[in-house]
């Protein structure tokens, strides 16, 4: 998911360096707060449904707020890793 909104504001990126006229103007730093929020949510998100607690005695698999927790603070290096990646490596390219 990281990607497709790297990809994402990438192309809103190259579109105003080309001078494309946008509703709102110049909103980059709008964009990739709502990446990094948008990112780190759907982590939490698609953690705390794929990875339950250990099952107890009783073999229920729980979840908890931890699992939300831990994909939190997976997300948030994905997050940052692909915008550097987006920003500092593709867009150079891009012109």
């Amino acid at each position: 998911m990281a990607l497709v909104l790297a990809a994402g504001y990438l192309a809103y990126d190259v579109a105003l360096s080309r001078g494309v006229t946008l509703p709102g103007g110049d909103l980059r730093t709008l964009a990739i707060a709502l990446y990094v929020a948008a990112v780190l949510g759907i982590g939490s998100l698609i953690t705390y449904l794929v990875v339950p607690q250990p099952a107890g005695a009783r073999g229920a698999a729980r979840r908890s707020g931890w699992s939300a927790a831990l994909g939190l603070f997976a997300a948030a290096p994905i997050a940052y890793l692909v915008m550097v990646v987006a920003v500092q490596l593709i867009r150079p390219l891009l012109g």
